[in-house]
């Protein structure tokens, strides 16, 4: 677990407890206090012949650690404490400690796509555009006592310093040119915790990259608003791109952010691995 992560030591100890109570045996138990030290701690686990891995943090975590399980024979299971918990959402899991639990002592299995950007594995979703400057601005402390109401914050300062930038996406056989002030890559439906897409799932088999149109910032709060609640005119001020391999690119160079961490920069190659890693859901879940 990113024990790093508010209330990350407390949540350890209860989830730990909570674990072996529902009658699921931890082989061990990391706290994880450095988050550069927690890929090297599942890595080990994995090659040490685990059965499953369960990984406690939010996005960036658990998309940083499913690079390790890709072509192995170990199945990923989720803890979701973190801000957004985007994945948790579009895999169906529970928010809730006592509930994602239960789905690890009682749930299934589901194969699941990742996304792969210019070679780096992603479990959700990756962004260009404002949602990067957030992420890679926002301070720490406030991220870490405030919350979502501390990202919102953050999220208006950034706004208002934002410039749109050109996107070309090409799929092999046309190339699309536009003006855009966000794009997002798509393995999943969720991104900063909210459906953005519902044409896509992470078992698709395919890859979607989403652009909103135009150069207008208020076009892009709109959206943001529209699919927040759900409007029937949300899907009107973005374009998507779907395929198994797309190549993209930006004018001037964006840096990307792959769940929550900046990790790539255009030019890129966006792609699909299909069925790549097992993960687990609830026993209901389709």
């Amino acid at each position: 677990m990113n024990a790093h992560s508010r209330r990350g030591q407390d949540l350890f100890n209860e989830a730990r407890a909570k674990l072996e109570m529902a009658g699921v045996r931890l082989i061990s138990a990391h706290p994880v206090h450095d988050p550069r030290k927690l890929n090297d701690t599942v890595r080990k686990a994995v090659r040490d012949g685990a059965p499953m891995v369960v990984v406690g943090g939010g996005d960036g975590s658990l998309s940083s650690t499913v690079d390790d399980l890709v072509g192995r024979d170990c199945v990923f299971a989720v803890l979701p404490l973190g801000t957004a918990n985007s994945f948790a959402r579009t895999i169906g899991l529970p928010l809730d400690l006592d509930g994602a639990i239960d789905a690890i002592a009682n749930g299934q299995r589901r194969r699941i796509d990742l996304g792969v950007i210019n070679g780096d594995y992603f479990a959700n979703a990756a962004a260009m555009g404002l949602s990067p400057m957030i992420g890679d601005t926002v301070p720490h402390k406030l991220k870490r006592y405030l919350g979502r109401v501390g990202y919102f914050v953050w999220a208006i300062w950034c706004f208002f310093r934002f410039r749109p930038f050109r996107l070309i996406v090409d799929d092999g056989k046309t190339v699309k040119r536009l003006w855009t002030t966000e794009v997002r890559i798509f393995n999943g439906r969720f991104h900063g915790g909210v459906e953005l897409t519902e044409s896509t799932d992470v078992d698709s088999g395919d890859i979607v990259v989403q652009a909103v149109t135009g150069r207008s910032l208020a076009r892009l709060a709109w959206d943001w608003y529209a699919k927040f609640f759900k409007l029937s005119s949300r899907d009107a001020t973005t374009m998507e791109f779907r395929g198994q391999r797309l190549n993209i690119d930006t004018r001037p160079h964006h840096r990307i952010s792959i769940d929550g961490e900046i990790l790539a920069r255009t030019p890129a190659v966006v792609e699909v691995a299909e069925r790549a890693i097992e993960v687990v859901v609830p026993a209901e879940a389709s």
